[in-house]
Parts: C-alpha cells; structure tokens; sequence
C-alpha cells in the first residue's frame, strides 16, 4: 500500500499517545520515523513501530524521558537519556549543545542510554539550522552484534553509523553524509525479508561466513552476519564508534560484558562547530558552492545516472514520496498493527 506521510504520521503518533507519551513527544517520535521513510531510509522509518511497541512492553522504553544533563564543563556537555525515546532526548541534547556553541564556538557533547535516535542526520539538520557544521559517532549497545568485522566469519559490531553535516549556501544545498558503517542497516534485510525480495551480493554472510543473498540469515538461528562498508576501512570506523561513542559517553559498548537485553540502546558522540569562528563565511560559502560544483560536474559514468554528492538522494526521495506516497509492505502494516493492539490502539 502506499500511504500520504501526513496520513501516516497521524497514525503513529496515536500509537505513541497509546503508549503513554504527551501528544508532543508522540508527534515528534511519528514524524522522525515518516521523515526517514520520506528520505528513502526505510529502515529507521515506520517499519521499527513494532520493535518500539515490544520494547515499551518489556519495560526497555519509557515515554516522556527527558535528556539529564549529567556534566556542564563549558564546551563539554554530557547527557543521559534515561532510555528514553531517542528523537526526544537526542533532540534536547543537541539544542542544548547548539545553543551553548553559540558562546564557546565548539561543543563537545556526548549523550548515553538513548532509546533508538533513528536516523542520525536528524541531529547534522539541526545542527546546520543554526548555522554550524556537527560530526557524529553513534554505537549500539543492549543488542546482540550484528556486523562481522574485517575478515571475521561471526559478528563483533552493531551498524554503528556516522554523520558528518555542513549547513548549505544560497546556492549550494546542505551537504550530510549519513552512513552505516555496515554496508546496509539491518533494517534493510528486515524490509526485503518482509517483502520476499533477496539482497543484493557481498552485503551478508550465514553463520559459516559463506556469502548469501537469503536476508533471513540475519533472523535465524545461529545468526548471519552483514558486512562492514569497505572491508577494513569500514570495520575500523565501526571500532571507533564503539570507543568514541560508547566509551566517552560512559554508554559502554559492544563487548559482551555489558548487558544485552534485546533492545536499542544508542549512545553519541558530537562535535559542533561555528564555522565563522573559524574563516570569513563568505569565503567560505563559495568553496562550497565551487567545491560541490566541480565535483558534480564530473562526466558521469552512465550517461543516465548523474554524479551526486551527499544529500542529494534524500532530496531526491522526498520529491518523489511526497507526491506518491509512501509505500508500507502488507506484512509490516500488520505487523505494527498487531503490536498497536496489543497495547490498546485499535486503529484499523
């Protein structure tokens, strides 16, 4: 089926107030997850419903957590999410480390025991609405490994990704790289799975390590694997997330000693910047209008296929989902329609 992200968003944010969240907590967690489906990310969209459901029944959610602010050292701030819904907390967090760089020019923020914060370019939008540049690292904790790291046969990492935003110009649109370090999020091999459709070769391997285009492998028992994005150049982005954002958080990381309850607990690393703190900002917005314009007028490789930067396939996306629709597979629709349910939200 195909859904108007208005539509759907209605329909999520009254599963959320089902689940105890204030109507504006509910509506913010709804469209973060449409917003995703929106920018072609369907792996941290609407389809995560349900894990959300099944963890606030497990008690491994809890609906109208605010972000604690647990140290306040200038350019340094550290907040813990309480578990709480990850848009929310991530959110406060980073209003509050762009409101403090308005001042020292740098922050270095760092947020622990976050519910899932979903697509992470949602943290580089609003750093770059108020003018700044932001870097993030993000590991998974309280889940089973899911990423195999460079030539290992059985996983080590989950797909910790990494965000790098630089706000645009008048002229040139803003530039995100919003990236897994795997080179597909396991929501992905959810979404084929739930569709019937096989992935793509080299993404994932079985318990053997023998690569399968079977996106089941990665639900079954013993597990699958996916791959890190670049071999080694992947894998060790992937390490660096678990030591930045798990160790300096005070999160912790993937390592087995920690608890893994089954659910998605994100820790983040961040640095915000002011870039005119740092060059005159004019000069600096024609470097990127001219950086971004010769990149982009390489000759592209298919005559039909255009060189895009970082950005551009989001953009993209939304044009064509805001005049189609969004499409939600009939197995997913169920499936969160079934867990809407079973907590009392009896939509359709």
């Amino acid at each position: 089926m195909r859904i108007q992200a208005e539509e759907l968003t209605t329909t999520v944010t009254a599963i959320f107030e089902r689940m105890g969240s204030t109507p504006e907590e509910a509506v913010l967690v709804a469209d973060s997850l449409v917003q995703a489906n929106l920018k072609g990310h369907d792996s941290h969209g609407v389809g995560l419903v349900a894990t959300y459901i099944r963890h606030f029944e497990n008690g491994l959610l809890k609906p109208n957590t605010t972000a604690e602010l647990i140290k306040d050292d200038g350019a340094i701030l550290m907040f813990d999410g309480g578990r709480g819904f990850g848009r929310r907390v991530g959110g406060e967090a980073m209003n509050a480390a762009a409101t403090r760089c308005a001042s020292t020019g740098v922050v270095l923020m760092t947020l622990r025991n976050a519910h899932h914060i979903g697509r992470v370019g949602a943290y580089g939008e609003i750093a770059m609405a108020a003018g700044l540049i932001s870097v993030h690292f993000v590991n998974v904790t309280d889940h089973l490994p899911t990423v195999a790291p460079w030539g290992g046969a059985e996983p080590r990492f989950v797909t910790n990704p990494v965000c790098i935003a630089v706000p645009g110009t008048e002229n040139t649109p803003p530039t995100m790289l919003d990236m897994a370090t795997s080179k597909i999020a396991l929501g992905k091999a959810r979404v084929a799975m739930s569709r019937g459709e096989r992935l793509g070769p080299n993404l994932v391997i079985d318990n053997q390590g023998r690569t399968t285009t079977d996106p089941s492998v990665m639900y079954k028992e013993p597990r699958g694997s996916l791959l890190p994005f670049g071999d080694h150049k992947g894998s060790g982005l992937a390490l660096m997330c678990e030591l930045l954002a798990g160790g300096l958080s005070g999160g912790g990381t993937i390592q087995p000693d920690n608890p893994r309850q089954e659910s998605i607990v994100n820790n983040m690393f961040t640095l915000l910047i002011d870039p005119e703190r740092l060059v005159d900002i004019d000069w600096l917005n024609a470097e990127i209008d001219a950086t971004v314009s010769y990149v982009k007028s390489a000759q592209p490789a298919e005559t039909d296929s255009p060189v895009v930067v970082a950005g551009d396939p989001e953009r993209s996306h939304v044009i064509e989902r805001t005049a189609d629709g969004i499409e939600v597979n009939d197995e997913a629709w169920k499936e969160m329609m079934d867990a809407a349910r079973r907590i009392g939200a009896g939509l359709v």
